[in-house]
């Protein structure tokens, strides 16, 4: 059993699933729920967007769980799609307020502002899972240092010095530019 008081099924139960027992499938999709809500209200950066794409996992569960190799990897693999599917939400979320209404931008100015967005979702997801959570929660979700605090199970003396710890790292990542070009000069 987790700390939350949910545990993951059995792995009985998801080789049953995998050998496609609807009554297996059942189980193992509402027993992975609550860990993948967690996940998703931890790694999005809103509420909407953290029940979309724990629906989207658990579709993907229910789909794919043929596909899994090691069944005792259940719960790394639901966090990788729960992930995965956050940092997609949030990339279109980001492109949608990107782009000013009136005046239309070149296609180069355009390109540049997609590769920040990409470089700022990149560097918020190559954050320690510790850290990425209590930064989009309090600073991209807006939550209150308390209500961080009390969603992650953490005292405000630890979430404060994630917060601090997240937002460090954060800015060093965007502080050193990328290098497109690996190092090498363009000369036409």
């Amino acid at each position: 059993m987790s700390r939350n008081g949910f545990s993951w099924p059995t792995e009985q139960v998801v080789n049953a699933a995998q050998q496609g027992d609807p009554r297996a499938i059942a189980t193992l999709v509402s027993g992975s729920h609550a860990h993948v809500r967690r996940f998703a209200r931890t790694l999005c950066s809103t509420p909407e967007a953290a029940q979309d794409a724990a629906q989207e996992a658990l579709i993907v569960l229910y789909r794919k769980i043929g596909t899994l190799r090691a069944t005792a990897a259940l719960g790394s693999w639901m966090f990788s799609i729960v992930r995965n599917e956050c940092i997609r939400r949030s990339r279109l979320q980001l492109t949608r307020y990107s782009a000013p209404a009136m005046v239309e931008p070149s296609a180069e100015d355009a390109t540049l502002a997609r590769l920040e967005v990409e470089r700022i979702v990149d560097a918020i997801a190559g954050l320690p899972p510790e850290q990425r959570a209590v930064l989009v929660l309090r600073d991209i979700q807006g939550l209150s240092g308390a209500a961080t605090a009390q969603t992650l199970g953490l005292s405000r003396a630890a979430m404060k010095s994630r917060l601090h710890r997240g937002r460090a790292t954060l800015r060093s990542r965007l502080a050193t530019p990328d290098t497109v070009t690996n190092g090498s000069s363009e000369h036409a």
